[in-house]
């Protein structure tokens, strides 16, 4: 699956989490999970172009990007490739998806300057080079690459085709503009098998998933963070069939049958909505 419009322009798009199960702590502090990483199309855009000063330049507008410029996953797909790469790029990304908010867009912002990279200066990696290049950058870049609904596991880097079609149904996002470090999520957490499998549990009709398909760090943060909790509440109160915080929050999405309009029901809270395309 793909945003991209042309060869200098691309449009990095958001996922959501259906489902996310933390199984067990690893040994390297890491946390096995699994969950279904689904692709919808809040998104970001990047440009890149090659640079006439020789000298690889980062620039940004939209939403101000917190850190380091060093520290950005655009850049950072750029210092993984550049050996291979003779003239320096120019990288623009305008932010338009919410940090911090469970959505994987800074994941898809260096995903996708990967495969931008590839295309513009014509490197011939394989989408299986490009997805062990994005496990450098963290542990949900490399869904990017083909960026397509799959069962993830392990640290959530490893994925398995899963036949999930939610196309059709409509979804709304909202994001209640708290912050919540990876950190921050997975200090309130107790890892543990689920009940139910979430591969089982996902084969029933999405009207009995509200219990039997949770996202594990809903336990603690929908406590500590109370607009949390009354933002899935009123996606429910609309007529959402299911509705979760995706990720580590903050963000919460609503799977309704058909079209709804309820940005007034959220007035001072960053909302997209749309159709599943795949």
């Amino acid at each position: 699956m793909a945003f991209e419009n042309s060869l200098m322009l691309t449009f990095p798009n958001a996922k959501i989490n259906i489902g996310l199960n933390i199984i067990e702590k690893r040994a390297d502090g890491f946390h096995n999970i699994e969950s279904v990483f689904y692709p919808v199309e809040w998104c970001d855009v990047l440009e890149i172009i090659p640079s006439p000063e020789n000298e690889v330049k980062f620039q940004s507008s939209g939403l101000a990007i917190p850190g380091n410029e060093s520290s950005n996953l655009c850049l950072k797909a750029w210092n993984l490739l550049q050996s291979r790469i003779s003239a320096p790029p120019i990288i623009h990304l305008h932010k338009v998806i919410p940090m911090g908010a469970g959505l994987g867009g800074g994941s898809a912002d260096g995903a996708f300057t990967l495969k931008m990279l590839n295309e513009v200066y014509d490197l011939k990696l394989s989408n299986d080079e490009l997805k062990d290049f994005a496990r450098k950058l963290g542990s949900d870049c490399a869904f990017f690459i083909e960026n397509r609904p799959v069962f993830c596991y392990d640290k959530g880097d490893q994925f398995e085709d899963f036949s999930l079609d939610l196309k059709g149904k409509y979804v709304v996002l909202v994001n209640p503009d708290i912050h919540i470090s990876t950190a921050e999520a997975y200090s309130g957490v107790t890892p543990r098998k689920p009940e139910v499998s979430l591969k089982d549990a996902l084969k029933q009709p999405i009207s009995t998933w509200r219990e039997i398909i949770k996202n594990d760090f809903e336990e603690k943060l929908l406590l500590k963070y109370p607009t949390i909790a009354d933002v899935k509440t009123s996606l429910y109160q609309s007529g959402a069939m299911y509705a979760s915080m995706t990720g580590s929050g903050s963000t919460v999405y609503g799977i309704f049958d058909s079209e709804i309009n309820i940005k007034d029901t959220f007035p001072n809270f960053a909302v997209w909505q749309g159709f599943f395309k795949i």
